[in-house]
């Protein structure tokens, strides 16, 4: 049962936009989905949230009632990641573009920025096990094939075909991660704002 309840991407959204948030939203959630399967323990919530703007940039809340509101509403998206990571239903979030180049770095921003940096938690030592490794390095390999798909510059039906391909086997990756690493410990990874 969640804690908080999400706003919904629009809102979310305008609520980044007001908070000058150069992070976009699906970035954001694939950044939470990470962190909340990484390894590291210590990892925070209000760590993942300040990693969304760059060192010095964090808006400034006012008051007591903002800090509530700000925190409840990154609480809500935080237990919906929650919810999908705990029913193993992490997916690529869909992207309304037909541009190839725009396509594949936003996919490349979700899995590199987004899911490998949350997991991480900005631990460049993190403790795990290594088929656990393996995996996430996987995924960043496969955030630069995205990258590499971009520069061939063909948007034909073909190159269409390895992007999708890849957006399955990223997904699979991280099922992967959930089964084998999260799930048998989802009970103690339930985090709390502080």
């Amino acid at each position: 049962m969640q804690a908080n309840k999400y706003i919904g991407d629009a809102s979310f959204t305008k609520m980044l936009e007001h908070y000058s948030c150069q992070t976009p939203l699906e970035v954001v959630k694939m950044r939470f989905a990470g962190a909340i399967c990484s390894p590291n323990l210590s990892l925070r919530p209000t760590d993942v949230i300040s990693s969304f703007w760059a060192e010095g940039r964090a808006p400034r809340l006012e008051t007591k009632a903002e800090a509530d509101l700000f925190f409840k509403f990154f609480m809500g998206l935080w237990d919906e990641i929650f919810d999908s990571v705990k029913q193993n239903k992490v997916k690529l979030p869909t992207l309304k573009t037909k541009d190839l180049k725009e396509y594949c770095q936003a996919r490349y921003d979700m899995v590199e920025q987004g899911y490998v940096e949350g997991f991480f938690g900005g631990e460049e030592n993190l403790k795990m096990p290594a088929f656990l490794a393996e995996i996430v390095d996987s995924l960043s390999e496969m955030a630069m094939l995205y990258q590499k798909i971009a520069s061939k510059g063909d948007d034909g039906s073909a190159v269409w075909n390895a992007v999708k391909h890849t957006d399955r086997t990223v997904e699979k990756a991280i099922s992967f991660i959930i089964e084998n690493s999260v799930l048998p410990r989802i009970e103690d990874l339930q985090r709390k704002v502080n």
